[in-house]
């Protein structure tokens, strides 16, 4: 049995969704899927059926695009309420969240806890002398401003600052529960650490790819592993003897789309056969 993980399906793209769909089945592994699904509800639906039939068992967590309102959703489905659709549907399918348990994956006797996490980002992710008022007019001043600003609501929270402070002080709690129980693979869709950015054309796109908060977990709870994605730049890098495995796929000009298939873009987390250096 494995352990796989996949992020940035990107779904809107049709080469994205036709190379899913030849996905190969996988009927004894799992799967991790770490946000950026897509933009719409009827592509979540269409990639967890897909998943579910083709991996023994799916964990799931949240990314920016996911959350987004679009000028056609409902209303009513903003911030919180959005997050709680995408929760209820992936549980439909039987699909683990940041809100359920944490799972229990073993092979060959060795047990590992698997922390879905969904933190956001709060702009602490910027130079020093730049204060947090400032932030995104000093992103905009290089032409950066995610679309988030516009279709990631926090309701019923004042700000996505607010909204990433909230779900740090639930899911530290949560850790905690359950820190030195067993070895934890952390699964997040964005990056826990600012060091791990690779942002070579857009650098003050910082801003929305995580939070100061989350700097030390994967030493404070012990982590095996984190597994993220969002910055569609591929790589496995180790921090205080700890694996980080940037797992996306992206756009279609951040992978071969020639390969017709995402099969061979799947990183395998455990067991693990390579060296730590």
């Amino acid at each position: 049995m494995k352990l796989y993980a996949i992020s940035d399906l990107h779904l809107s793209h049709e080469v994205n969704h036709q190379a899913l769909n030849k996905m190969p089945p996988h009927p004894e592994d799992w799967l991790i899927v770490a946000g950026d699904i897509g933009e719409k509800e009827e592509q979540l639906l269409f990639a967890l059926k897909l998943l579910t039939a083709r991996f023994k068992q799916v964990v799931w967590v949240p990314g920016n695009h996911d959350l987004w309102t679009l000028p056609s959703d409902k209303a009513d489905l903003r911030g919180q309420a959005k997050y709680d659709r995408l929760v209820a549907i992936c549980r439909s399918f039987g699909v683990l969240t940041p809100e359920d348990p944490y799972a229990v994956w073993t092979d060959n006797g060795q047990s590992y806890r698997i922390a879905p996490l969904f933190t956001l980002y709060d702009y602490s992710f910027r130079p020093a002398n730049i204060p947090l008022e400032k932030a995104v007019e000093w992103a905009a001043e290089a032409n950066t401003v995610a679309s988030d600003e516009y279709i990631l609501h926090p309701d019923p929270y004042a700000s996505r600052a607010d909204w990433c402070a909230a779900r740090c002080a639930y899911t530290e709690q949560r850790l905690y529960e359950v820190q030195g129980d067993l070895p934890l693979i952390l699964v997040n869709h964005y990056p826990l650490r600012e060091d791990l950015l690779r942002l070579r054309r857009i650098p003050r796109f910082s801003l929305w790819c995580g939070t100061h908060r989350t700097e030390n977990w994967h030493v404070r709870f012990q982590a095996a592993a984190v597994v993220y994605g969002h910055l569609h730049v591929r790589g496995s890098h180790v921090r205080d003897g700890v694996r980080f495995e940037e797992v996306s796929l992206g756009y279609p000009r951040d992978w071969d789309s020639e390969k017709g298939a995402i099969g061979s873009y799947l990183r395998q987390i455990l067991p693990f056969d390579r060296n730590i250096t």
